[in-house]
């Protein structure tokens, strides 16, 4: 696989399955993104969800003060002990997890939550006034019926508003996610689901200003929406975070090709069964996650597509079966295998389906540079 006899020991002497990362991919992937959305004029704020390695942190972001989206509490702990200080909790807030916003908030880092109701709203309110603190708020806004998130055009979007507005916490503006962004397969749907987005998240800041409430936050964004948007006038931010990486979803979805995937699974055939035409290898779902988000697409992936361990597609092989810890390789289009072209003892690697699942299934990124010929191991930061 590699030119260097250096990392070639490297990727020898590491047990299967591991992790493995392009990191000159995975470079080329956030500059794109950023490059894009930083020339329409918005902020990029990347979620951390998908790599959570502080290792990634200085690739992700470029200063300890630029923007950065969180889905867990410990993900906004171990980024601010790190000096960031810029941080969305995206997930709707509950009270309990209101001391640790505090106590962050407390040592000078902004970290702003989501809401989208009443009850949400005056706690936040409550535990600011009982704490003598100010925790800003963003309320989240349906603009697809993916899942949560107020109408813009709702009459609660004010009345959370206001409570929020004139209480002991800080309204700092709306926030959209256009989940169904990931049901698009073509140009055309991709850019109708971004322009609307925007036009959803504009409605509901035009509605909270024109009840002279200031919404100081625009914030949009989904991976498939972030690669589509052609004007973002009107708004201040962009969330995206599997673009780092990206899978086999985002490339079904067509945001990306087989050459972006930044990361795979690196595993070892272990045993053959010719009546079946079956190879076994040492990659269950425990490695690879039990993800299939590629069954609805045009292009069923299973659980992975496979390539050699030179990155070389393999035409129709895929993981089509996982047990706990193990994994079997089928060839899906009616042909066959020839075995003797994967003796026991190979390795292959396996493109994933959703890399945020699958990544979760491990604590390290085993990271290779082939420009630089160097390897890292980057930790991943797990729990919530």
């Amino acid at each position: 696989m590699f030119q260097n006899s250096e990392l070639q020991n490297n990727y020898r002497r590491l047990d299967t399955p591991f992790l493995l990362v392009n990191k000159q991919t995975l470079l080329r992937n956030l500059a794109r993104l950023r490059r894009e959305i930083e020339g329409l004029g918005a902020d990029l704020r990347p979620h951390f969800k998908t790599l959570r390695s502080l290792e990634a942190t200085q690739y992700l972001l470029p200063e300890k003060t630029s923007p950065v989206t969180v889905s867990t509490m410990k993900e906004a702990e171990a980024l601010a002990n790190e000096g960031y200080s810029n941080i969305i909790y995206a997930v709707g807030i509950s009270a309990a997890k209101l001391p640790r916003v505090q106590n962050l908030i407390t040592k000078g880092t902004k970290v702003m939550v989501l809401l989208d109701n009443m009850e949400q709203a005056r706690n936040l309110n409550q535990f600011s006034e009982d704490n003598h603190c100010t925790i800003p708020a963003l309320i989240e806004i349906d603009c697809d019926g993916h899942r949560g998130g107020i109408s813009p055009d709702d009459p609660k979007l004010l009345e959370i508003a206001r409570l929020l507005h004139h209480g002991a916490a800080h309204l700092q503006g709306v926030l959209t996610h256009a989940g169904e962004s990931y049901h698009c397969f073509e140009q055309m749907s991709l850019r109708a689901a971004a322009q609307n987005e925007v036009k959803v998240a504009l409605k509901a800041a035009g509605f909270l200003r024109s009840a002279e409430i200031p919404c100081e936050v625009v914030s949009i964004g989904s991976t498939p929406t972030a690669h589509s948007f052609k004007n973002l006038e009107g708004i201040t931010e962009v969330r995206a975070g599997v673009y780092g990486l990206f899978d086999l979803v985002m490339t079904g979805i067509g945001v990306c090709d087989i050459d972006d995937i930044a990361v795979n699974i690196v595993t070892t055939v272990i045993g053959h069964n010719e009546d079946k035409g079956w190879l076994f290898i040492d990659a269950g779902w425990m490695a690879l996650s039990s993800d299939r988000g590629t069954a609805n697409q045009p292009e069923d992936c299973g659980y992975g597509l496979l390539t050699d361990s030179n990155g070389e597609l393999l035409a129709n092989f895929q993981v089509t079966i996982v047990n706990q810890e193990h994994g079997i390789i089928e060839v899906v289009d009616g042909g066959s295998i020839d075995f003797g072209n994967f003796p026991i003892g190979c390795r292959l690697h396996i493109l994933p389906n959703h890399a945020c699942a699958t990544a979760s299934m491990h604590k390290q990124y085993h990271v290779f540079d082939t420009q630089d010929n160097s390897y890292e191991v980057w930790n991943r930061i797990q729990g919530w």
